[in-house]
């Protein structure tokens, strides 16, 4: 799979691999599989959904322990890539997501 940078009003950056509305200092990407089963999990719980004006980006946020979280991105081509973070790290960088102009909560 090829990589693009892209830039969605400056605030979808593309680093090497790693792709998010906001910056964080240590996500750990993970495998689509164990990404979209922990998301499954029922244990797991959805915390919030952002989508991106314009276009068919979107975020989604789940709460999987009482310290960490993942974080799904979907591309608009549908291709989904995850992350796993603090959730203290996370509460912060959220923040600036519902900050952001073109940045819309959808659940």
């Amino acid at each position: 799979m090829s990589t693009h940078d892209s830039d969605l009003d400056g605030e979808v950056r593309e680093e090497g691999s790693q792709l998010l509305p906001f910056d964080l200092v240590r996500p750990d990407r993970l495998r689509w599989e164990w990404g979209s089963r922990v998301i499954d999990d029922e244990e797991t719980t959805l915390q919030g959904v952002w989508r991106h004006d314009g276009s068919s980006w979107d975020l989604s946020v789940f709460r999987v322990t009482e310290g960490t979280v993942v974080v799904r991105v979907r591309t608009p081509a549908g291709r989904e890539r995850f992350y796993g973070t603090l959730r203290s790290e996370a509460r912060s960088a959220l923040s600036k997501l519902e900050a952001a102009a073109s940045w819309r909560r959808t659940a």
